[in-house]
This record gives structure tokens, sequence and C-alpha cells, in this order.
């Protein structure tokens, strides 16, 4: 998991950052200027830098050779009555990072392939393409994860950002309050229901880099 965690590295930090400017961007798209403001519409990682979620929990998994692996970076603040159109807003901005991971899948995918060829016809170059191919792969794996994982209506995960829009004012409480531990419960105790989830799409995009 060592060498894998190394290799997985600047990939995870380009995914989350971009993950994060992607949410704001919508939302500057969308009439919300506090990321622009704030300093966090760059694609530099130092400002989306969480020291928990993207440097500390990483490399505690890693080192403990956990099979679970996640990260995030900071959430980029928004302030959705900014935005021209409310509903169509909050839904473009809390969709629009899990598309950027979804794209960035797909395209890592088509790297990986490319990578593998390139490997083949440069048998010389094996060993370093080999090793580049296994990072772009990882990637792919890694941005999935994201991508299905923010799926989860649960808070503070990006599709509670729609679903919350939609409850009562009381029962938005009571969702936003105990998404923290429905979070922890779902990852500690549901791991194995997620993995059921992920691993057949996870399975496709392997099937496409064997052919």
């Amino acid at each position: 998991m060592g060498t894998d965690f190394l290799l997985v590295l600047p990939v995870l930090l380009f995914s989350v950052v971009l993950h994060e400017y992607a949410h704001g961007w919508v939302a500057h798209r969308e009439g919300d200027n506090t990321a622009l403001m704030l300093g966090r519409l760059t694609l530099n990682p130092i400002p989306h830098i969480d020291p928990f979620g993207s440097i500390i929990l990483p490399l505690f998994l890693a080192l403990s050779g956990s099979s679970f692996f996640f990260a995030w970076a900071k959430p980029v603040p928004t302030v959705p009555r900014n935005y021209r159109n409310f509903r169509r807003g909050t839904f473009l901005v809390a969709i629009a990072g899990v598309t950027v991971n979804l794209i960035l899948a797909v395209l890592l995918t088509f790297v990986t392939i490319g990578m593998i060829h390139l490997s083949r016809m440069l048998p010389s170059l094996s060993a370093p393409l080999d090793l580049l191919t296994k990072m772009f792969h990882l990637g792919v794996v890694l941005n999935l994860v994201l991508a299905f994982f923010n799926l989860i209506p649960v808070p503070p995960l990006d599709g509670s950002h729609v679903l919350r829009h939609f409850l009562s004012d009381s029962t938005r409480r009571v969702y936003d309050t105990v998404g923290w531990f429905a979070l922890l419960a779902l990852v500690y105790l549901g791991g194995g229901l997620l993995g059921r989830l992920i691993y057949p799409v996870i399975g496709f995009f392997n099937s496409l880099l064997m052919r």
C-alpha cells in the first residue's frame, strides 16, 4: 500500500482540488462570487488542502494497510442565495465535483490504455511506463470512488445538497445534524455495500483496459 500511496498521491491531490474548483467555478457562473473573493477559484492546491482530510487521513490509511482509502479537500464556500436561479444553481453546483471526477475517470482510462500500448511498443522503457500506467489506473479507481461516494445523499456529501432543499426546515435541521454520524456509520459499517455498488463500475473500466 505504501508504493501505491506514493503513486496515487499526485492524482489524488489533483482530483480533489479539481473537484472543489469545479464547485467554485460553477457557483461563480451561477452568480455567487464567494469562492473567487476568498481566493479559492484557483488550481493551486495550497488553498484547497485540508490538513486532516488531504494529508493526515490518507497517510494514516496508507500506513495502516487499510482496504478503505479516501480523502477530501477543504469545501469551497458558496452562498446559494446569490445564485440567479436558486434551485438550478444548487443542483449544478452540487453535481459539479462529481461530474469532474467522472470525466477524469474517463480521461485517465484512455491515458492508461495509451500507456499500455506505448509500453508494448517501447519495451526498453517498459519499467517506467508500467509505473505510470499503474499510477493512472489507480487514478481511474480513485475518481470513480470519489464520484460515487459523493453522490450519496448524506450530509455533508454533494448528494445531500440537492435533497436537503426539498425538506422542511425542521427535518433539514435534523438531517444536517445527524449527517456526520450517518456518514461515519456508512463508511465503517456499510463499506461492503459501497463496494458492491462501486466495484461493478470499476470492473467496466478495467474491462476497457484489458482489451
